[in-house]
């Protein structure tokens, strides 16, 4: 998983912090933990595909939650900007080399690609049973101060 992902899922929680009559550009995003700011906006235009964040254009533009946090999974995330494709890819290599037989001796599924399936399927359910606002209430319970900070450092422009 890319550190995209991570950026995205703290953006989003950002956001949700400053308020939803505020937008905040990616670069104001991005400078609060010193990221770079192009890549950081290439994650929120994801988001924005997604129907996640809303972006708007101008000076005063930027980006906003296009939904609560309790209606966006982790999964939701993840998939916005990493895409729909399975993480374990099976390339069939049993098949490949000495060890390998012709194609029709292979009748069942390779194992190994079934156990990878198996555990990418109970880890997208795992972060589609979580949604980003149980996220901001542990965050919040971790760094009572860190809403008022972020609020505060953006006013300050």
């Amino acid at each position: 998983m890319s550190e995209g992902v991570e950026w995205a899922l703290h953006s989003c929680v950002n956001l949700a912090w400053s308020g939803p009559d505020r937008a905040v550009s990616a670069a104001r995003l991005a400078a609060w933990h010193d990221l770079p700011a192009a890549y950081l906006n290439k994650q929120l235009q994801a988001l924005a595909r997604a129907g996640i964040v809303t972006s708007t254009p101008g000076p005063k533009g930027g980006f906003r939650l296009a939904r609560p946090l309790d209606a966006i999974s982790l999964m939701d995330v993840v998939a916005a900007v990493e895409g729909p494709e399975e993480a374990f890819r099976c390339a069939e290599i049993r098949q490949q080399g000495p060890g390998g037989a012709a194609p029709a001796a292979y009748t069942a599924d390779c194992a190994i690609a079934h156990a990878m399936t198996r555990a990418e399927l109970a880890w997208r359910r795992a972060l589609a049973a979580q949604n980003l606002d149980e996220i901001r209430q542990q965050a919040e319970r971790q760094a009572p101060e860190a809403p008022e900070r972020l609020r505060a450092w953006l006013a300050a422009r």
